[in-house]
């Protein structure tokens, strides 16, 4: 009776577990007709929703940051900003003109030009990253990187007309070669090269912190630094802790140009550009949480595994347990088909600059990883798992958008076995119709030595091809080795453990 109490409580427990959702990077954002989130990133609060622009046009709303619904909109820009200010959303962007609607979802209406009364030298050499903050008081201001190392910029604009500059343009900061991760490389190896773009500013608690990125976004090294000031045109402090976001390892790098919003649960987030490394270097979307110490310098931790959604109460920890197990050592991890170049392993690797692609006359293409340890001395591991991500790959570097051709839709379904011979489906989305490239999904944690991915349905008008294949989980105990070893004696069994755990 009390080991079934016992069993029936830490079902209970898992169930109000998996109940806590859960994201995870890159976000598996939909593709709809013109428009593809491809970097560049602006998130929006208005009226309780959020709405996401990006490099690839269209939009995307949500109301809690983790679900999002494509909608089409026309006109976005490559690096679109939008701002609320006297009632109309304004939207600039890499282009000249400034655009302006009754709606953050359009349509959008063309005002000309953003006028500087000044020469080039004053540092306006055409619209360019374009970010316009209003403060407080209702005074509207425009930012800007005046390209290459020349750094960022900003002015006043008229509230009357926001395409005309009240003053000549403020040199805020420029490209400083002792800030080693700002130089271009992708060992940031020229220390007279940059690229300087991307800015953004939020105001918090009296002051201003003006994000920006570099070295540029075809690089790994691609990172957001920060400044802070009590004056939106400054004088701007480079920030200590700085850089504010850069990872070059795993399946998440070149972390930069973003956006920073309030959650449904009032903390502050980080969007942000992912450059991926797979040829000719495909990009998607990040967020993460931004940390304020009492000094007020800000702080974000990249991340590339599950993680608590907006507004969610936190559950254990898990991380990947599937890296690399497509080798010689796991000789019960096995694919269905492969074409030559393209192994089963690359889908595995923790690398965007790899894809695993099956025969092309595989009709259900299949990837069995085993978890354990391969060899006859190890004690065989067991794990917990429950969640799984898998970026299909295709796509060009910036992807702008979807025109007349199909979307990618794909389906699959993910098995979990104990033994190798008999699987559980834990995941179906063999029914799946939402266009996307990436995908996360939870799902209760199960116990598991083996995990199956099957592939449906995919665009036939191009190969498979699969960058990552992750799942994610824990350890969970243990079965004994083939061949019994003084080491493996001093390990506790299966069961010794789970009473353990209990």
């Amino acid at each position: 009776m009390k080991r079934c109490l016992l069993s029936l409580l830490a079902g209970l427990l898992a169930t109000a577990a998996f109940a806590q959702p859960r994201y995870c990077n890159p976000l598996p954002m939909p593709i709809g007709p013109g428009g593809n989130a491809s970097g560049d990133v602006t998130v929006i609060q208005e009226g309780g929703k959020y709405y996401m622009y990006c490099t690839g046009g269209g939009a995307w709303v949500s109301e809690d940051l983790l679900n999002w619904d494509f909608h089409r909109v026309e006109g976005v820009p490559v690096a679109p900003d939008i701002v609320k200010y006297d009632g109309k959303f304004y939207l600039s962007g890499n282009n000249d003109n400034l655009f302006v609607s009754d709606s953050p979802l359009g349509p959008f209406k063309d005002l000309g030009p953003f006028k500087n009364t000044g020469p080039v030298e004053d540092g306006w050499n055409g619209g360019f990253d374009t970010k316009i903050y209003v403060d407080d008081d209702g005074q509207p201001y425009l930012f800007w990187p005046g390209r290459g190392i020349s750094g960022i910029y900003g002015v006043r604009l008229d509230p009357k007309d926001l395409t005309r500059f009240m003053d000549k343009p403020t040199h805020l900061f420029g490209f400083n070669p002792m800030h080693a991760w700002e130089r271009y490389g992708e060992m940031n190896e020229y220390p007279g090269v940059a690229w300087i773009e991307g800015p953004w500013v939020i105001k918090r608690n009296g002051i201003y912190y003006l994000e920006y990125s570099a070295s540029g976004t075809q690089w790994k090294t691609y990172a957001e630094g920060y400044y802070t000031s009590t004056s939106p045109l400054g004088p701007y402090t480079y920030a200590a802790n700085n850089p504010l976001l850069r990872k070059t390892e795993g399946l998440v790098t070149g972390t930069a140009h973003g956006s920073i919003v309030q959650g449904p649960d009032g903390e502050w987030w980080q969007f942000y550009t992912i450059v991926l490394s797979n040829p000719p270097g495909g990009r998607r979307i990040g967020m993460d949480k931004v940390c304020f110490d009492e000094d007020g310098l800000m702080s974000v931790t990249v991340t590339d595994s599950p993680q608590t959604a907006p507004g969610a109460a936190a559950r254990e920890r898990s991380i990947p347990v599937t890296i690399n197990k497509m080798n010689a050592m796991n000789a019960l991890s096995k694919a269905s088909s492969q074409e030559p170049g393209y192994p089963a392993a690359y889908a595995v690797d923790n690398y965007s600059g790899t894809l695993w692609r099956p025969s092309a006359d595989d009709p259900a293409p299949q990837l069995t990883v085993e978890l354990s340890p391969a060899t006859r001395f190890d004690v065989v591991q067991l794990f917990s798992v429950d969640g799984m991500r898998v970026l299909f790959g295709g796509g060009g570097r910036r992807g702008f958008g979807f025109g007349g051709g199909a979307l990618p839709v794909y389906k699959y379904r993910l098995e979990v076995s104990m033994d190798g011979e008999n699987y559980t489906v834990v995941l179906d989305k063999t029914g799946n119709e939402t266009p996307r490239d990436t995908f996360y999904d939870d799902f209760p944690a199960v116990r598991a030595r083996f995990v199956r991915l099957t592939v449906t349905d995919w665009p036939k008008e191009s190969p498979l091809g699969i960058i990552d294949f992750t799942v994610f989980g824990r350890a969970d105990g243990y079965e004994p080795a083939a061949v019994a070893t003084p080491t493996y004696n001093k390990l506790p069994l299966d069961s010794e453990y789970q009473r353990a755990r209990r």
